[in-house]
């Protein structure tokens, strides 16, 4: 009786399968660095376009948001040719910059976070951004070469850059989730970015209009930091059983080949592919019709001013939280598979709207019709995890981070290829381009839910009809 009237212990151990809650997730690290990332990707195109133009002479007096509805004369003037040309020039090669060397670190890093943790798999990369965002300020301040721009971005890539971000923060949700409410969590951490590009979109935009580039990069510094900070003395470590694991060694890139060629199931070897292929063409569409957004609405019929543009912008980032309320609904009635078809419906209905809008109404209609779009992605990534290991999630989420960059430079180079090539018969073909090609994942995605049905009733049937064993 005296043992069983024994108080019990504060605070009991921790079960090897289980780990307590964090009171503080990953969502919030997640926000400041897509700030910084969403304040610096447009206004370092808009710096370079400025700074280019004054070094060539060339003055845009065409400015103001009445230009635009392709009248021509714009387009034709050689020296604002050579200006564009030579932004694009340093925009590509920025990001290729970028992406080759954050290909490297990141299939580097991030299955190094499945032995040594996840915390320094997140605060690296973000000090890494708050690096590049120091030398940006500092080729503002010192008017340097805009070759520096091209040094920050390899610097950043060096630590990982915001690839590893993204794929240490999907790896920190698997590790944390339940298998059951992983599409959720993750479909949380999407929302995470539509928020925090609207929020750098809009108000980035609109501050670089009244004060200028500086003021706008020192919040982006201040983001990255923030987000480094909060990494290092504020986020719970989630992986269960941490070791000590050597950095520079081809074993983390083994890892990610092994992922794709040798899994536990010669089943998981193919889904693997066919969800990869699936994530890609989905994310490029994506961020092809983004790309395009602007452009198309500055253009002849729409005739778009910036006030509109913002309300577009605003519109298409609200996306990514109406698919995450959608998803939380759908998934109390239908399995994620179909959910994710739902969302690719709305994707490619609202992609066939726009491509024909030629009133502001039918261009508002087609980002309505787009609510549940950004639903699809967030099931390929809860299905991916759900393939493979506890130890291999940061292996997984590195290849899907690179997998995501691909997707950037493949859009860029397509859509934007794509759009004035079609200018003379259709000016929104890209993105019925874009609606055709998104049912090639509608396909694999109700073709591996057929196929795992077929095969759990096959499995079913065999076992109901094999003999009962003592």
């Amino acid at each position: 009786m005296a043992a069983m009237a024994a108080p019990p212990p504060a605070e009991p151990p921790v079960p090897p399968g289980r780990r307590r809650p964090s009171l503080l997730g990953v969502e919030p690290l997640l926000f400041l660095a897509t700030v910084s990332l969403g304040l610096q990707g447009p206004l370092a195109t808009q710096y370079l376009w400025d700074r280019l133009g004054a070094e060539h002479g060339y003055i845009d007096s065409n400015s103001t948001d009445s230009t635009g509805c392709g009248n021509g004369n714009a387009t034709a003037d050689p020296l604002r040719q050579e200006v564009e040309a030579l932004v694009s020039h340093w925009n590509l090669y920025i990001n290729l910059g970028g992406f080759f060397v954050s290909l490297f670190s990141v299939t580097l890093f991030g299955p190094w976070s499945d032995s040594v943790g996840r915390r320094p798999a997140l605060i690296l990369p973000a000090a890494g951004m708050a690096l590049q965002t120091a030398v940006y300020l500092l080729v503002m301040y010192l008017e340097l070469h805009v070759a520096f721009f091209l040094l920050g971005r390899i610097l950043s890539s060096l630590t990982g850059d915001y690839s590893l971000i993204l794929a240490s923060c999907f790896s920190y949700v698997a590790d944390t989730s339940e298998r059951r409410a992983r599409t959720f969590r993750v479909a949380v951490l999407e929302a995470c970015l539509g928020t925090a590009g609207m929020v750098a979109s809009i108000g980035g935009g609109q501050w670089r209009k009244a004060q200028g580039y500086i003021n706008p990069f020192w919040l982006a510094f201040a983001a990255s930091l923030a987000a480094t900070l909060y990494a290092a003395f504020f986020l719970r470590e989630s992986v269960k059983q941490k070791k000590a694991a050597k950095l520079f060694t081809l074993s983390h890139y083994k890892a990610v080949y092994r992922l794709y060629t040798a899994p536990e199931h010669l089943s998981s070897r193919w889904k693997l592919a066919l969800y990869s292929l699936a994530f890609f063409l989905i994310v490029t569409v994506h961020f092809g019709a983004k790309d395009l957004y602007v452009l198309y609405e500055l253009g002849f019929p729409l005739c778009w001013a910036s006030d509109l543009i913002g309300y577009g912008s605003a519109a298409s980032y609200l996306a990514y939280l109406s698919s995450l309320v959608g998803l939380r609904l759908l998934q109390l009635c239908l399995e994620d598979t179909w959910v994710a078809e739902i969302g690719l419906i709305s994707n490619i209905a609202g992609l066939v709207v726009i491509s024909l809008a030629t009133t502001t109404p039918l261009m508002f209609t087609g980002y309505g019709i787009l609510f549940l779009s950004m639903a699809a992605t967030p099931v390929i990534r809860s299905k991916l995890s759900k393939l493979v290991s506890e130890t291999e999630q940061g292996a997984l989420f590195a290849s899907v981070a690179c997998v995501q960059g691909l997707c950037s430079l493949v859009a860029t180079g397509v859509f934007n290829s794509l759009y004035p090539a079609t200018l003379h018969f259709m000016r929104g073909f890209p993105f019925l381009f874009g609606a055709i090609i998104l049912l090639i994942p509608a396909a694999i995605l109700g073709w591996i839910q057929i196929w795992d049905s077929k095969h759990s009733y096959n499995h079913f049937q065999d076992a109901s009809l094999s003999p009962a064993k003592d």
